[in-house]
C-alpha cells in the first residue's frame, strides 16, 4: 500500500516555519549558523583598511635612501649581487610565492609560522584582519615611495626578477621602502599579538618574507630595513582602532579553535627547506 502524501495548507506551512525560526532562536550560540564575515572592498579584491587614511606620513618619517657613492649604497649593491646567485633555486621559487598577496593565496603565507591553516571558512576574522591591515600598510608606505622614487635593483644590475609577469609594472613603480615587506611586517606584529606563543617563528617568517624581495631582485636591502619601520608604526596605530581590536580578539579565538581540533597547515616542510639560507652572508 502506497503511503498517503500529507499536504499542508498555506496557513499550516507558515505556522511550521514560525515554529522552526523560534526553535532556532532558542539554540545555543555554538549551534547556530556562523554569521558571514564581510571584508569591505573598494573594488573586487581590493580591501578597505581599518584606518581613515595613512597611519602616519611616511614621506616625512622615512629618511632618504642611500646616495650613490655611500657605504650604505655599496652594501645594497653587494647584497643585490649576492642575491642574484639564488635565481632558479627553491629560495627563488619561494620568493615568487611570497610575491602573491592576493587572497586566498595571501592567507597561506604565514600559516606555517602561525601553526594553523588560515582560510575564510575556519578563520574568517583572521582573514579580514590580514586583508584590511594589508590595505593600511600599503597606503601608509605609498607617500615615501612617491617622494623618493628610487629605481629597483634589476634596472641597475640587469638581472631577472622572480615574477616576470610583473616586470613592466615594476619598472614604473618605486623601490623604497618595500610595500610587500611593510605589509609583511604589519602582519608579523599583528599575528604575534594574536598568537604570542608563536612569536619566534613569526618573527623569522617576517624576516624571510621581507628578504624574498631581495632574492626576487626587486628591492634593495635598505628598502627592507625601512619597511620594518613602516610595518611597526602601522601596527602601533592599528592598536588604537576598535574594529581592528575586535577582529584581533576574534582571530585569537579562531586560532585557538584550530589548534584544539589539531588542524595543520600544508606545505610547511617544503617552505622550511626553501627558506634555508643558501648564502649565510646575506643579512
Amino acid at each position: 500500500m502506497r503511503p498517503r502524501r500529507i499536504r499542508l495548507s498555506r496557513a499550516a506551512a507558515a505556522a511550521a516555519a514560525l515554529v522552526f525560526v523560534a526553535a532556532c532562536a532558542g539554540l545555543p550560540e555554538a549551534s547556530r549558523a556562523p554569521e558571514a564575515v564581510v571584508v569591505p572592498e573598494r573594488s573586487p579584491g581590493v580591501s578597505i583598511g581599518y584606518l581613515d587614511g595613512p597611519a602616519f606620513d611616511s614621506a616625512a618619517f622615512v629618511p632618504p635612501p642611500p646616495q650613490a657613492g655611500s657605504a650604505a649604497h655599496a652594501l645594497d649593491a653587494a647584497l643585490a649581487t649576492r642575491a642574484l646567485a639564488q635565481a632558479g633555486t627553491p629560495r627563488w621559487d619561494q620568493a615568487a610565492v611570497d610575491a602573491d598577496l592576493d587572497f586566498p593565496a595571501g592567507g597561506a603565507l604565514f600559516a606555517c609560522a602561525l601553526g594553523v591553516p588560515v582560510d575564510s571558512t575556519d578563520t574568517p576574522h583572521l582573514v579580514r584582519l590580514l586583508r584590511r591591515s594589508l590595505a593600511d600598510a600599503a597606503v601608509t608606505n605609498r607617500a615615501a615611495k612617491d617622494r623618493w622614487q628610487r629605481p629597483r635593483p634589476f634596472l641597475a644590475n640587469g638581472g631577472a626578477v622572480c615574477t616576470p609577469a610583473d616586470d613592466a609594472r615594476l619598472r614604473e613603480s618605486a623601490s623604497y621602502p618595500s610595500g610587500h615587506a611593510s605589509i609583511g611586517w604589519t602582519w608579523t606584529y599583528a599575528l604575534i599579538a594574536a598568537a604570542p606563543e608563536r612569536s619566534d617563528a613569526l618573527l623569522q617568517r617576517g624576516r624571510d618574507f621581507a628578504e624574498s624581495r631581495l632574492v626576487c631582485n626587486v628591492h634593495w636591502h635598505s628598502d627592507l630595513v625601512q619597511s620594518q619601520t613602516v610595518g611597526a608604526a602601522t601596527f602601533a596605530r592599528l592598536q588604537d582602532d576598535a574594529s581592528f581590536l575586535a577582529d584581533l580578539a576574534a582571530a585569537r579565538r579562531e586560532i585557538a579553535a584550530q589548534r584544539a581540533r589539531g588542524a595543520q597547515p600544508s606545505g610547511c616542510a617544503a617552505e622550511a627547506a626553501a627558506l634555508q639560507p643558501a648564502d649565510p652572508a646575506l643579512p
